[in-house]
């Protein structure tokens, strides 16, 4: 039930994103040629109001998927916790790990990624209305878009075994200072605090060089996103300039 009203206001929310766009074509048609301050006025107040009930909107649509995914996680906390007591353990498995999972599964409903989903439906509808006024603004759109995806899939496909790689060599830093941790009398009794703290040192250094190289990529694919979705949205206004 609290989905059907998330979606409900997802409807809302996405109309709302035209405000902008209305509110352009409205200053250019009516206010530019009347040159009427009244009417300026009037139109930039209920577009003050419009992205002020959008926001709420997207607020109220948070809040509801977030207690969504906290009821999803308190129905099956229960069963998993059994599941989890009954199931033998399996070597190198955690014995916890279907809790693990489950709250990894509420954390990810109860982020800005599910919300993403829940708007991707309305791309096709916007794509059509943008048809409606010239099949060139509509085949803009799609180009603009198919670009996007590819860029997004680049960034995921090159990016990936970068912050894997980065995660790991991180997370071995971090086992070999937990082993030297609980091994502190040893290493001191035996004089080898410099030797592993070399050591830990040469991974830790090894694990930052490697989560730079992937935020350096991650940040090149962003800052091109940002800057063609900038670049597409001027373009439309070119070529809607040219056609008219």
């Amino acid at each position: 039930m609290l989905l059907f009203v998330a979606f409900g206001f997802s409807i809302f929310v996405n109309l709302l994103m035209l405000t902008g766009p209305l509110y352009m074509l409205q200053v250019y048609d009516r206010v530019l040629g009347s040159r009427s301050e009244e009417t300026l006025v009037a139109l930039s107040l209920l577009v003050g109001f419009l992205y002020g009930l959008m926001a709420l909107l997207e607020f109220a649509r948070g809040r509801i998927v977030a207690r969504y995914a906290a009821q999803f996680q308190s129905k099956l906390d229960g069963l998993v916790f059994d599941a989890s007591i009954n199931a033998p353990s399996k070597p190198g498995e955690p014995p916890t790990s279907g809790l693990r999972d489950l709250e990894t599964i509420q954390t990810t409903v109860a982020s800005p990624v599910f919300l993403a989903f829940m708007d991707i439906p309305w791309s096709p509808i916007f794509i059509a209305g943008i048809f409606i006024f010239h099949p060139w603004l509509g085949w803009l759109a799609v180009a603009g878009g198919v670009l996007l995806l590819t860029i997004t899939l680049l960034n995921q496909l090159l990016t990936y075994k970068k912050v894997q790689r980065a995660h790991g060599v991180s997370q071995g830093a971090q086992n070999m200072a937990d082993q030297a941790h609980l091994a502190s009398e040893v290493v001191r009794s035996q004089g080898m605090r410099a030797a592993v703290r070399t050591r830990w040192n040469e991974r830790r250094t090894e694990a930052l060089a490697e989560r730079i190289s992937s935020n350096d990529w991650t940040g090149s694919f962003t800052a091109f996103t940002k800057s063609f979705r900038l670049f597409l949205l001027s373009a439309m206004l070119g070529l809607g300039a040219y056609l008219f």
